[in-house]
Parts: structure tokens; sequence; C-alpha cells
């Protein structure tokens, strides 16, 4: 990768349906026709946006697996791999995914214009007892010159996972999530944004602005999102569903990140929306996140690895807030 060479990338923000793949994939095909049009490389769209997120938590086995997919020949994967070669861009979706030994997962799909697939299965998975965390990290290389990681919405609360993914080399971290307006019982914790004042947007714009800029959306995010960048010297691409998910509110806050934590674009609008930035490589190398690293001191870091007795799975974690 030369100090010259720059990716232009877009983050996408929707509100997708439950369970209506086609009508999802509507949105995500004039994304990118748009995307293609402006130059883009790379365009990012949210978590489970093509199945549909928080309403699989309620679905039975059964139903779950009707909407699941298989990866490897799945309709959804061969749909973004011709999307992928015809405008030569590299887009990532997620969605359910049917595992081959009968799991499931939560599970990301980046499609490369030269028709190969990349696989990232949430690490912190929580949504339904029947879908299993993923194992592995994934980083891998963009035909841009640029290494990227993914890391699924949860994956990128815990410091360990974002720090895991530089130390693999990744220069950019897709990070698509599911988030803002999350119902909590910790007062200190975003908390749920009137289903009446998003249906009243059009009405009184300045409402959900607020709910979408303040402690619920964006003013959470800023609380540690720009330190995942910049304490690992790594892009960041951060893309999320808007509007109604279930008996939630989504908040969109697309927003794209430079390694020194600063934001290169971002959105708060409240609709389907793509925010576009041009990723300047050569501010990766002398990166304050990137002098830390070299600055480590891996003798010390043994206790990272052994359990203190505190741990619990996520999906406990995750019901209790």
């Amino acid at each position: 990768m030369t100090n010259k060479r720059t990716l232009r990338v877009g983050s996408v923000q929707f509100e997708a349906k439950p369970g209506d793949k086609d009508a999802n994939f509507r949105k995500i095909e004039a994304f990118v026709e748009r995307a293609s049009n402006q130059g883009v490389r790379l365009i990012v769209f949210p978590e489970c946006c093509i199945t549909g997120y928080w309403f699989i938590r309620n679905l039975s086995v059964e139903q779950l697996s009707q909407l699941a997919e298989s990866i490897s020949n799945g309709p959804s994967t061969q749909r973004l791999k011709a999307l992928a070669i015809r405008y030569g861009m590299t887009v990532g979706a997620g969605l359910v995914e049917a595992g081959e030994e009968g799991d499931f997962y939560n599970s990301y799909v980046v499609a490369l214009p030269d028709g190969t697939v990349q696989r990232h299965r949430k690490l912190q998975a929580f949504e339904h007892p029947a879908i299993r965390s993923g194992t592995e990290y994934t980083v891998f290389d963009l035909p841009d010159g640029f290494r990227v990681g993914v890391l699924i919405c949860y994956d990128c609360n815990l410091i360990e996972n974002v720090r895991i993914t530089a130390l693999c080399g990744a220069d950019l971290l897709i990070a698509p999530h599911q988030t803002g307006g999350v119902r909590s019982k910790n007062p200190n914790l975003m908390g749920l944004i009137d289903r009446r004042v998003w249906d009243n947007r059009h009405n009184d714009p300045e409402a959900i602005e607020r709910e979408f800029r303040g402690d619920k959306g964006r003013e959470w995010l800023l609380r540690w999102l720009p330190s995942r960048a910049h304490d690992n010297g790594m892009f960041l691409v951060f893309s999320n569903g808007v509007g109604v998910d279930d008996d939630e509110i989504r908040t969109g806050n697309a927003m794209i990140l430079d390694p020194y934590g600063r934001i290169l674009a971002e959105t708060w609008k409240a609709e389907d929306s793509m925010v576009l930035a041009d990723l300047d490589a050569s501010l990766l190398e002398d990166a304050t996140g990137r002098n830390w690293i070299r600055a480590r001191r891996p003798d010390l870091y043994k206790p990272l690895t052994v359990p203190t007795g505190r741990e619990c799975d996520t999906r406990t974690l995750k019901f209790k807030e």
C-alpha cells in the first residue's frame, strides 16, 4: 500500500423490513448503484439488514431455519456477489446464516469484485437462543490495497476484539450495527425512543433529531466509538439500522472515522441515508494508536487470558441490561 493510496467508502443506514429479503435487497441495490455513480469502492450496510434484525428474537427455531441461509451457496450471497462484480465494488451486508452443522449465526458477508466472498460470524451473539457465537476473527485484503477487519455490533464493545483485529493488520474496521434507542434498565445507557416521535418525524423533525443526536444515539456512540479507531490506529466505518426495528427505534448515525478518531462524515437524518468519505492511507503510518501498539509489552498481558470467574455469556448480559 502506498502512502498516496485512497479509498472512497460509503456507510449506509436503512430501515429493514423484517423477513422481507426482496424489499431489503431492493434498497441495497439502489444504494450500490448510487454509490457506484459517486466512485465508491467499498460500501457497508448494517447488521442483519438482509433478513431484518430484532424480530428474530421471537421466532421459533423452525421459523429461524426458514429465514436463515447458507453463505457458501445461498441466494443472498449470490446476489451480493453479482452486485460486487457488476459494479466493481466491495459490498458488505448482514443476515442470519444457516451453518453447515445445523447451527445458526448472526453473520456478515463481504463480496469482492473478483467474485470471492468473506464471512464474519458475530463473536458476541445474543439475538436468539439458537444463534451461536463465532470463534474466529475476520481480516482480509481489499483489491484497493487496504487490509480490513469485520466486527458486528457488540463485538466492537469489547476492546480486546478490536485490538486483536488491529494486531491482525487491519487498516480499516467494517462495523455494522443495529443500535441506538435500545431498551435498558440502566438510566445511563440509551433508552427507548417513543414510536410516536418517529411516526411524527416529518411534522416535527426537531424532536426526532434531538433523540438521534442525544444520549440514545450519537452522544452514546461518541463515548466509545472514536476510541476504537484512535487507540488502534485504523479507519472505522460504522453502519447502522434506522427507524422501526420491531419494538425499538434505531438511530442510524452512519459515520466514518479516521485513525485519529476524527469524524470524516456522519448523518443524523431520520431516514435511509448514506455518507461518503475518502480514506487517505498516509494517515495510518504515524497514527497515535499505531505508535501505542508498537509500545506494547506483551509479557505483561498474560492476565488478559486468565478467567476471572466474573465472565458471563453475552446473551445473559444483554437481557440483564
